[in-house]
């Protein structure tokens, strides 16, 4: 009895981090174009035409002439054109395999957006929209939906990827698995519709703060259960050599001065994907976009320092200068 009261203790601390949102009305259904689109295949053109710009609207349009066609070819054209390549029936068995059911996704996804409500109550939940683009795009978001790109999920050991190496380096699709979905959507959602980049944040320290607050939004509205790894796209032995090195990684940036760099092509090396981060760490073992690894370190330790900043006010903040000073920032 004594353990079973323990795990009850550790299971109550556990869920009492995130706030209490079972009051919030919300229900999140995931619209399977993908499904429509490919059961289309044995009827009339036009008909099947119809029905998905009717169902789908500017999702649909967004799919036809800019994710997987152009505007110089008619809808019916893309869609016999894609009827007939074996690559896309290929990839529609396998999606179908591995996302039988969406029950899941949606029950996280509900449970996401209930926390994006309870601190943003004006915020507009878009529609979610499964499709597939062969490899066109993953999460897409326009004026009023979501997609998630099927293709891009299946699995990081999907007998697709390999073929596709050239265009899409194993780093990257890695990542491409179902446990990535929701991170993948928290993370478009807050960067292209709460939170997008302002124009005049060119310094890499302001690179790094802001992409820091969107892993610290990420922090409040995903589950507890989610890792890190997951969050940011790295491999367990890459945050641990984060954690390693990071009073290393920091003194490396103050000593070249790169805090205060704004020329793109020096500042993209903290901040873009790769295998690696190059110059830093021995035998290309060190991990990348390290500036987003900092940054999202130095944002929870100004909120840490600061108790009484909301998320909203963190948000809010433009002076990355001042979450610095006042993250008191100094890994040992």
């Amino acid at each position: 009895m004594l353990l079973s009261g323990s795990l009850l203790v550790l299971f109550s601390c556990k869920q009492g981090s995130k706030p209490d949102v079972t009051d919030i009305k919300l229900d999140i259904k995931v619209a399977r174009f993908d499904q429509d689109l490919y059961n289309g295949k044995t009827k009339d053109l036009t008909q099947t035409d119809q029905q998905l710009q009717q169902k789908y609207g500017a999702f649909y349009n967004d799919f036809v002439h800019r994710m997987v066609g152009d505007p110089s070819y008619s809808n019916t054209e893309i869609l016999s054109t894609l009827y007939k390549d074996q690559v896309y029936t290929d990839l529609n068995r396998e999606a179908d395999s591995v996302f039988k059911d969406m029950g899941g996704i949606e029950k996280d996804l509900t449970q996401t957006f209930k926390y994006v409500k309870h601190y943003y109550p004006n915020a507009r939940i878009p529609k979610m929209i499964s499709f597939i683009s062969g490899f066109a795009v993953q999460t897409p978001i326009g004026d009023d939906y979501m997609g998630i790109g099927l293709d891009m999920f299946l699995g990081k050991n999907s007998k697709f990827y390999g073929a596709i190496v050239q265009s899409v380096p194993t780093y990257l699709s890695r990542r491409f698995s179902p446990e990535y979905v929701v991170p993948r959507i928290a993370e478009t959602y807050a960067r292209e519709d709460l939170f997008p980049e302002r124009d005049e944040d060119r310094t890499l320290l302001s690179k790094m703060v802001q992409n820091g607050k969107i892993l610290y939004f990420m922090d409040q509205v995903l589950a507890d259960e989610v890792p890190d790894s997951v969050k940011i796209g790295y491999t367990k032995s890459q945050i641990d050599w984060c954690k390693t090195y990071e009073k290393d990684i920091w003194a490396y940036l103050l000593q070249n001065n790169l805090l205060f760099e704004t020329d793109y092509q020096k500042i993209q090396v903290f901040l873009g994907e790769g295998p690696f981060t190059p110059g830093l760490g021995e035998k290309n073992e060190s991990a990348p976009k390290l500036g987003v690894w900092i940054g999202w370190q130095m944002v929870k330790r100004y909120m840490q320092e600061n108790k009484g900043i909301s998320l909203q006010q963190l948000m809010a903040e433009k002076d990355p200068q001042k979450i610095l000073n006042m993250s008191k920032y100094k890994p040992k």
